[in-house]
């Protein structure tokens, strides 16, 4: 690949992230909830420290796991597919571009993006957390940012595959939401219900954390923090249990492996098929 021209692609997919407004509208979201969140977790300081961080990164994690998934997959899933619609890749595949080169300055442009929104969002949320005396905590906090990072891309890289694979945004768009709605809410309530119904075994309990990448982010982000047991679910206490001090390598690697895995298999249906035209 040609570094000049995936500079040029990935800075094209910067700007028109940074001028979207789903992006501007979920990151004004992400902040006004994280400020109130925040303001009222910390009131616990005044009467202990640790325990008023602990529940200020307690809603900052439930709010991370229902806003920055969704950035992701709708980043993701609009990336191709409204370029195929409007007819603009196609066009773009016609000039001495690689599709090699196309499909990594789409993800990098919009991993910084989505970066630089969530760091510059935490960034302000940090000032909220130091006014109410939790400046003592930046290396908790910071770990907590780098693991909500790794969510978001690992979220892009799934909207990236929904989109290489759909012709029209509306399609990809649709699926992304479904997507979200499953990798949210099919998480710990499903699992609380079906361990409940069926009795799993604490192995069985134990496997499925690795089986979204939203439960293993809560491993990574509540064992950083140590914001309390109660915020890792069934199987995250299974997985604390069983792993120990192994958990959070643990949980690093499975999202890292849901990243790769992502990554690999919408470059692979992106490289068969980039303009499209064999998809309904």
């Amino acid at each position: 690949m040609r570094v000049p021209v995936l500079r040029v692609l990935a800075a094209k997919e910067f700007e028109d992230a940074a001028r979207s407004r789903w992006l501007l509208g979920l990151v004004a979201v992400f902040l006004a909830l994280g400020a109130v969140f925040m303001a009222v977790g910390s009131m616990g300081s005044a009467f202990g420290g640790t325990a008023g961080f602990g529940r200020t990164t307690a809603a900052l994690v439930n709010l991370v796991l229902l806003v920055v998934p969704l950035m992701g997959l709708i980043a993701g899933a609009l990336s191709v597919s409204l370029e195929r619609e409007r007819g603009t890749l196609e066009g773009l595949l016609t000039l001495p571009v690689r599709a090699d080169e196309i499909f990594w300055g789409k993800f990098l442009g919009l991993s910084l993006a989505l970066s630089a929104a969530l760091s510059l969002s935490f960034g302000l949320l940090a000032a909220v957390l130091v006014s109410r005396g939790g400046a003592g905590h930046a290396g908790a906090y910071l770990s907590c940012l780098a693991a909500t990072l790794l969510l978001a891309l690992t979220c892009l890289a799934l909207g990236l595959l929904l989109s290489v694979a759909s012709r029209r945004a509306a399609t990809a768009l649709g699926s992304a939401l479904l997507l979200w709605l499953a990798l949210v809410f099919a998480g710990d309530l499903g699992l609380l219900g079906t361990s409940l119904a069926v009795r799993l075994r604490p192995e069985a309990l134990l496997a499925s954390a690795w089986l979204n990448p939203l439960s293993l982010y809560r491993l990574l982000a509540i064992d950083a923090t140590a914001a309390g047991l109660d915020m890792l679910g069934p199987a995250g206490r299974c997985a604390q249990d069983a792993l120990g001090a192994w958990l959070r390598p643990a949980a690093l690697a499975g999202l890292a492996a849901w990243l790769a895995a992502a990554l690999a298999a919408s470059r692979s249906v992106f490289a068969r098929d980039p303009s499209g035209v064999g998809l309904k």
